[in-house]
């Protein structure tokens, strides 16, 4: 196992280093590099020769998913492609600001794109943490909410590693920990279940990638609330639970033993149980900070690595020379300044600019706007490096990404006559709860809709029902009250705002509900 572990690794990285050199050597060469890709994309879609960036900006317009839907959802009905890229390999479903469930094509001129930038990545971790190269690693396996399995092929079950190329794709299964074939576990939880359970029975477990720092913190307690389950599991390489028996049960005498010998409300207590884990890597910015803070200080000794900005429609930065810079080898990129809504290259961008992206990928879909906030805080040589401020008009407390178009939508689907619906609340902290959301109004209470009802509304959005499977996020709440504006600005006050600078949202995010 040894032997085949590090030497898959050597290959893998061997295989990664051409992107890594590329993104190295040509970091000088900003705006050639982006106008050869933006040559490149236009060749493939256009008969005629390729135009140059400023007539490309006048002739096409910014676009969002609605401007896509129809041609997307068509090729998705014929198999074939309207976006004029390409075959389609699969659709990846996300949601977002203008629909509840979007699906993104993915064809091998993107997964090309996305190799790119992962390449690079992986060639980057191989150098600062080369004991990476001895040790298996988790990748996220993300799994569809459960009211849309039926709906949707396994083929669109996220996987990271399917993000490689062919070769690369092959090295990773030696190397990871969990098989992507969990998820297609019956249920989030029993999903969730096996997930703890491999990696509890993998000794030589040495890197934890995921997206949510709250995904990370959910398999811990998991492990922690079903330690002798686990332990019997392992004991015995038989699972209890039915709809995992189609998997094959990681059973390991010496992981049965050692968990059974710890107390995991101990901070060394997972490098006992994983010696060889090094490297943890999540999101740590805007509504994620405090979460990888608590993930940090769950899992004591070991190394934290952020993530970039990454969205299922493509890769706008990456971690690299311990900055976020332009992930300029993948897309092509154009920002929209804030302060003028002026939308410029990325090779006139500056210090101190505050931008939203704006990509044309090898999807197909071109000046696609991603609407969230960055700011350029430096350059690596002429590449821009970005901090990521948040998601714009969105609350996103474990990554459920509801924004204000859907909290408009369902405010008013619930109101009345007599009955008004104020606002919903994502409350961060809670003492008796997960994070959650609460939906405030006032009026006349025997209208108002149950809890269940307004989950059951929210669970229409791909994002939030994902995180209600996976016990991320916790059951919502009715908040009824005689004056909702009052118990709003109070509550505001409460988490910090100033009293004149309060306005009534559809939407809004506290630090905590006490008032």
């Amino acid at each position: 196992m040894g032997l085949l572990l590090s030497a898959s690794h050597q290959v893998l990285n061997l295989a990664c280093k051409k992107a890594f050199k590329r993104y190295i050597r040509q970091s000088n060469q900003l705006e050639t590099v982006q106008r050869r890709k933006l040559n490149h994309f236009l060749r493939r879609i256009e008969s005629s020769s390729a135009m140059r960036y400023e007539q490309f900006a006048e002739q096409y317009p910014l676009t969002r998913y609605a401007d896509w839907k129809n041609k997307i959802e068509h090729s998705r009905q014929s198999g074939e492609n309207q976006m004029g890229t390409g075959d389609v390999i699969r659709f990846q479903p996300t949601s977002g600001s203008s629909e509840a469930l979007k699906f993104i094509p993915y064809t091998q001129h993107f997964l090309d794109e996305l190799d790119e930038a992962i390449g690079l990545w992986l060639c980057n971790l191989y150098r600062k943490h080369p004991q990476l190269k001895n040790s298996t690693h988790y990748w996220s396996v993300s799994w569809l909410p459960e009211s849309q399995r039926k709906l949707l092929e396994n083929s669109n079950l996220n996987d990271d590693s399917a993000l490689l190329n062919f070769t690369k794709r092959i090295l990773t299964k030696t190397t990871q920990s969990v098989p992507s074939e969990i998820a297609l576990a019956q249920s989030a939880e029993d999903a969730m279940f096996a997930t703890a359970v491999y990696l509890v029975a993998d000794k030589h477990l040495g890197m934890i990638s995921v997206w949510s720092p709250t995904f990370a913190l959910q398999l811990l307690d998991i492990i922690h609330a079903h330690q002798d389950e686990i332990i019997e599991v392992l004991k015995t390489g038989h699972w209890q639970r039915q709809g995992l028996n189609f998997l094959r049960v990681p059973k390991s005498c010496e992981q049965h033993y050692k968990l059974k010998q710890l107390d995991l409300s101990q901070a060394d207590a997972w490098k006992k149980l994983w010696p060889k884990l090094s490297l943890i890597s999540s999101w740590d910015t805007a509504s994620a900070a405090q979460w990888a803070l608590e993930l940090k200080q769950r899992i004591a000794g070991v190394a934290f690595e952020a993530k970039g900005l990454w969205a299922t429609e493509g890769v706008v930065t990456i971690p690299f020379a311990e900055r976020f810079p332009l992930s300029y080898q993948s897309h092509f990129y154009e920002f929209i300044l804030q302060d003028t809504l002026q939308v410029v290259p990325s090779w006139k961008l500056k210090v101190g600019d505050i931008v939203s992206p704006v990509i044309t990928t090898g999807s197909g879909l071109i000046r696609y706007v991603i609407d969230d906030e960055l700011r350029v805080t430096d350059f690596y040589h002429q590449v821009p490096c970005f901090e990521f401020l948040g998601r714009k008009m969105t609350v996103d407390l474990v990554g459920e990404k509801l924004d204000h178009s859907i909290a408009i939508n369902v405010l008013a689907e619930f109101k009345q006559e007599d009955y008004l619906p104020i606002s919903i609340l994502g409350i961060e902290q809670c003492s008796e709860k997960k994070p959650h959301y609460i939906l405030l109004s006032e009026g006349n209470q025997s209208k108002q809709p149950s809890a269940l009802a307004l989950d059951e509304r929210l669970k229409q959005n791909f994002h939030y029902e994902l995180a209600r499977d996976l016990g991320q996020l916790d059951e919502p709440e009715v908040k009824h009250v005689d004056d909702a504006w009052d118990y709003y600005k109070t509550l505001a006050m409460k988490n910090g705002m100033i009293e004149g600078n309060i306005k009534p949202e559809p939407l809004k995010k506290m630090k905590t509900k006490i008032i």
